[in-house]
Formats: C-alpha cells, sequence, structure tokens
C-alpha cells in the first residue's frame, strides 16, 4: 500500500504535467477515489489505506484537503512505486481525467460506497460520514463485471447477429 499523499501528489503533478494546468481540488478527490477503485479491480487490495468522507459533491479525503490548500501536496513516489502501481494511474487518467469535475462527482454519486455512507442524508446537506473500503471493493467488482461484459460478451453477442 502507498501513501495517500503521495499518491494525491502524484496525481497533482501527472496532471499539471499533461494537460498545462493545475488540477482543481474537486477533481483531485476524485481521481483520488477512482485510483483506490481501480487498485482493488486490477489488483484486488487497496491502493492506501486511508478513508474517504462521503461529502455532498462526492468522496473527498480531508487530510489531501488541507494539504492541497495550503501548496504542500509535494511528497513524491519513487520510481519503484510508480512502475509497481502504473497500469492502475494509466487507466485513471485514461478513462477519467479528461472529464470536468462535476462529470466525476456525478459519477461517484452512483457508486455504492458513497450512498452507502450517507444513508438517511439529505442529497443538499453536508455529511461527513467515512465510507467503508469494502464498500469500495464491492464498486471494484461491479466494474470489473461491466468491462468483462463490454470487452468480452457483447463484442460475441454482436458477432452472433
Amino acid at each position: 500500500m502507498l501513501d495517500v499523499i503521495k499518491v494525491a501528489s502524484y496525481i497533482f503533478e501527472r496532471y499539471k504535467a499533461q494537460e498545462k494546468t493545475r488540477i482543481d481540488e474537486m477533481k483531485l478527490h476524485k481521481l483520488l477515489y477512482f485510483a483506490q477503485r481501480e487498485c482493488f479491480i486490477q489488483r484486488d487490495e487497496p491502493l492506501f489505506p486511508d478513508r474517504f468522507e462521503a461529502w455532498k459533491y462526492g468522496p473527498v479525503m480531508v487530510k489531501i484537503r488541507e494539504r492541497y490548500q495550503n501548496g504542500t501536496l509535494c511528497e513524491c513516489l519513487s520510481e519503484k512505486e510508480i512502475a509497481d502501481y502504473g497500469s492502475v494511474f494509466d487507466k485513471v487518467f485514461e478513462s477519467y481525467s479528461i472529464e470536468d469535475s462535476w462529470s466525476l462527482s456525478l459519477l461517484t454519486h452512483g457508486e455504492t460506497s458513497w450512498k452507502n455512507a450517507r444513508v438517511g442524508v439529505p442529497p443538499e446537506a453536508n455529511c461527513s460520514a467515512l465510507m467503508e473500503t469494502s464498500d469500495i471493493r464491492k464498486d471494484a467488482e461491479r466494474m470489473k463485471l461491466r468491462r468483462f461484459y463490454f470487452s468480452e460478451i457483447l463484442p460475441q453477442l454482436n458477432e452472433n447477429n
């Protein structure tokens, strides 16, 4: 497992290098969430041990929020860590970095992990309930099945028609 501050710093720097602009805070939190989920998909393990809070606009990592706001997202992953988890990061950037922050927020609102943490909380209300890592694992399993369906099953069905 990796240090969440180093992961957020990596996402921050990679986004800046690729897009030639600073990532906004909401997008950083959502890419961090999708990286956690993607690690479950690819490696069946969490990327980091820290837990998200289920805020109104999606998952938020409070310690990253504080670092982002005071400009101290500057801890680096090692080259080995980047190599070990490169496919996780690549998939997240390929799939989600092009989306705007509000679209990513809406995507996270469809995740069971976010919904379960907010049970009984009105949609417009703030909430600091912790999201369960086991629920993120379940979201990852559903995404894994969707990917399998769209890459393996659907093309076979289309061939037979």
